[in-house]
């Protein structure tokens, strides 16, 4: 109190109180209330403030003062004080704007598209100025940690040479190589792992990607991740590495985190949760019932137990409140997932009734781990229809009984993936990841015979349902790497043409490595408790891939196609 002080800033609201005009005044910072009275300012001061509109940006200079006590604001960092200006000078005159970057409490916001296309606005939000803040705090966090652990910060090329990474590239023609492109990197890989090779033995950077890739809410086709190699490692070492990563960014935004974090193998994941991502905060496993339900006789299942289906279930505790309107809309959330159906059956005390009841007594469910008041929701097929349909009604099953959750936090790592999964039209090997993870020591002679037997020295970090990353032991032997190549369909000339300069950099020396990334825009998302990666990205991409602010992608003039010796074939 008593301060004289000169600020700046956008006037958030103002009022006008009985001759006194009050101007909420707002920054980076937060908000400080301004008051314009007949005691302490002139009169053409006080008109002057009457007539400033929102989102114009003022300079005031005054005395800071006590607020009285039943006008103070606990809510308000600056709450228990006001400044009382004497000089109020507009410096930036705005337009009314086309939304209001004030919002009362429950005040819904403007639609989506409307806020992207008025981005200069929305970004003004406290709310979102507060999630790019701790973006800041989180990018110096994982910067400070990593250095710490002897890892140097090194920047890899944005435009490089087409190579599978799982999604489309978006490709960059060359003006001096007549129809010849670049690609935007869809991540370092193969520069980290150059880098390894180089002797750089442990590398980092907060790496910016690019996928032409369908979106959703957590996908952007340009994103930020923590990219990391380390050399003379294995998989151990690299899980520790990222557990110190993400232990310092949880606390950074105020959480503390136990390590080391629990492990699932891959096939334990996707048989207790239906998903290599489970949320672990809740129960609701998965359970194989097919031995107990097959002497049961049930037509639903019947038919379709055959060529390694199975009737897999969840026990839901207190499901026998579910109504047959909600047991309908889990079996079409079930259906929508592949699904023939769900089968339900409630129990009350004695009594059994659902969708398949007439088939089981009470002894029959208890079996099955279904007490008096709960339910069992159940399947059928292989496991690549019913491991996803169960996952989604397990979530759904959550949402609906909301239960509370085990731990605020839950990590885990999922190990053992699989280095290869079939096709879903030709039923060839495809990777699983990316083409550069090393099979298992135990599995490299299985190649051959039995690819789809081979586990990977893959590693994925979940939280709370999320991927936050993943990461791999890399192939450092040439002659391994063109085996799996092979595997992947490409000839020996596709193989010399595409990535003969990693091969030939292998042959020459390389340590064994590996490393992981971690989705930062992701991990931002999470810890801002933001429901979408826009929300915390300063100027994103809709979910057609469009720029609504600036207005991209655009068409080209003629004369810039005719300089890149492109054509537009309508």
């Amino acid at each position: 109190m008593g301060q004289r002080v000169r600020l700046g800033g956008w006037v958030h609201r103002r009022r006008d109180l009985g001759g006194i005009v009050f101007l909420d005044l707002r920054d980076r910072d937060g908000l400080v209330q301004v008051a314009l009275g007949p005691s302490w300012a002139s009169p053409d001061l006080v008109a002057r403030a009457q007539t400033v509109g929102t989102e114009t940006v003022v300079l005031v200079e005054g005395e800071v003062v006590a607020r009285p006590p039943a006008m103070r604001n606990t809510e308000l960092a600056t709450g228990a004080v006001e400044v009382h200006a004497t000089s109020l000078r507009i410096v930036g005159p705005a337009e009314t704007p086309a939304i209001p970057v004030a919002r009362g409490k429950g005040e819904e916001l403007p639609a989506e598209e409307l806020r992207l296309k008025c981005r200069h606005l929305d970004l003004r939000r406290p709310e979102l100025q507060a999630n790019l803040i701790l973006r800041h705090r989180l990018l110096q966090r994982a910067r400070r940690a990593l250095s710490e652990l002897d890892f140097l910060e090194i920047e890899t090329p944005i435009l490089t040479k087409p190579t599978p990474e799982g999604a489309r590239d978006y490709l960059v023609p060359s003006r001096v190589h007549p129809g010849e492109f670049y690609a935007l990197p869809q991540s370092p890989q193969i520069y980290k792992q150059l880098l390894m090779v180089s002797g750089f033995d442990r590398y980092f950077q907060i790496a910016r990607c690019f996928r032409d890739e369908d979106l959703r809410f957590d996908r952007q086709p340009e994103f930020s991740q923590i990219d990391i190699e380390a050399s003379f490692v294995g998989q151990e070492d690299v899980i520790g590495f990222v557990e110190t990563v993400l232990v310092a960014l949880w606390d950074e935004a105020g959480h503390t985190i136990e390590r080391p974090f629990p492990r699932l193998t891959w096939r334990e994941a996707m048989e207790r949760y239906g998903t290599d991502k489970p949320d672990l905060r809740f129960d609701f496993p998965i359970a194989d019932w097919t031995a107990q339900v097959q002497p049961l006789g049930v037509p639903f299942f019947q038919g379709a137990l055959k060529d390694g289906a199975r009737v897999r279930g969840i026990a839901v505790p207190g499901g026998a409140s579910l109504s047959r309107k909600d047991a309908d809309q889990l079996a079409e959330t079930a259906k929508a997932m592949g699904a023939t159906g769900l089968a339900w059956v409630k129990r009350q005390g004695d009594q059994v009734s659902g969708s398949v009841g007439k088939h089981f007594t009470a002894d029959a469910l208890a079996a099955l781990g279904v007490r008096d008041g709960d339910a069992a929701l159940m399947t059928v097929g292989p496991d690549r229809v019913t491991s996803p349909a169960l996952d989604k009604v397990r979530q759904d099953v959550i949402r609906r009984f909301a239960p509370q959750p085990k731990a605020a936090h839950a990590f885990c790592w999922v190990v053992d993936f699989p280095l290869f999964e079939p096709d879903a039209e030709t039923g060839k090997p495809v990777f699983a990841h990316h083409p550069f993870t090393a099979p298992h020591p135990d599995d490299v002679a299985r190649l051959d015979r039995e690819p789809f037997a081979c586990r990977a020295l893959h590693y994925d970090a979940v939280y709370n349902g999320h991927e936050l990353g993943s990461g791999s032991i890399r192939i450092t032997d040439p002659a391994v790497q063109r085996k799996i190549f092979a595997h992947l369909g490409l000839t020996p000339a596709e193989i010399e043409a595409r990535f003969g300069f990693l091969l030939g950099a292998l042959a020459a020396g390389a340590p064994p490595h590996g490393g992981f990334a971690v989705g930062f825009d992701r991990v931002t998302m999470l810890l801002a408790g933001a429901t979408s990666l826009r929300d915390v990205i300063a100027f994103p991409k809709t979910t057609a891939a469009r720029a609504l602010f600036e207005g991209a992608p655009t068409p080209a003039r003629d004369a810039d196609l005719a300089a890149l010796h492109i054509r537009v074939v309508p």
